[in-house]
């Protein structure tokens, strides 16, 4: 879609409330590279920056911060070393640790998956998110993997059933392709809803979307 930096630029100017960045491929040897991009980022951008993609350690996590990540984006390391989350809860705050967590639906089920969505955990839903509580997550993405990038809409059916149950913030990622999208999920229970293609793909930018959300009753988010 273009340079990371003018692109995170714009968004920036535009009014965007926050910047998610992910290194999808999350390899090792991509991070010198991704913290150089994210210090590029950094310097002429003025909104909270949340950067993800291999974090492993805290060692990982302090990179970034250190590159000008306001919070980081944890997946994979959340399953199998979840004590990064408390590392970093206890040193950066809850506020700066987000749990990204990519799901797929298989027999009436929501099935978890890491490592890029390539494989499955086996572990439910409903315990994966108490775990991640427990352990000081500050924040809750949850990213449809079979809508993303479909603009058709983001998946409020378990939206609906897990907001009431999640006291931590809740991203929903996956599937917005118009702002109906946007507010059918603040009124099914996310605290926020993270664009990607319905940005890139369309005539739509973070300012009109605001003012769409704000004109329809939802509070928007003031610094």
């Amino acid at each position: 879609m273009g340079d990371p930096v003018k692109s995170s630029q714009v968004y920036s100017d535009q009014d965007a409330d926050e910047l998610i960045l992910l290194n999808i491929g999350g390899m090792k040897e991509d991070l010198q590279l991704f913290n150089q991009t994210i210090s590029k980022i950094a310097s002429c951008c003025f909104v909270p920056l949340s950067v993800g993609g291999g974090i492993r350690s805290l060692q990982d996590a302090d990179t970034l911060f250190s590159a000008g990540a306001d919070k980081v984006v944890v997946n994979t390391a959340a399953y199998h070393e979840s004590n990064i989350i408390t590392e970093i809860s206890q040193k950066y705050g809850s506020q700066a640790i987000i749990i990204s967590i990519d799901y797929r639906w298989s027999n009436g089920e929501p099935k978890l998956f890491s490592h890029g969505g390539s494989k499955e955990e086996n572990i439910t839903l409903k315990k994966h998110l108490e775990n991640s509580a427990e352990k000081g997550a500050g924040e809750i993405m949850l990213q449809s993997m079979e809508r993303d990038g479909l603009m058709e809409g983001y998946d409020l059916e378990l939206l609906r059933s897990v907001a009431p149950r999640v006291a931590a913030p809740m991203i929903m990622a996956g599937g917005a392709g118009n702002f109906s999208h946007l507010l059918e999920a603040f009124k099914n229970g996310a605290d926020a809803v993270a664009c990607g293609s319905l940005f890139n793909f369309g005539d739509n930018n973070p300012i009109r979307a605001k003012a769409y959300l704000k004109n329809n009753g939802i509070q928007i988010k003031k610094f």
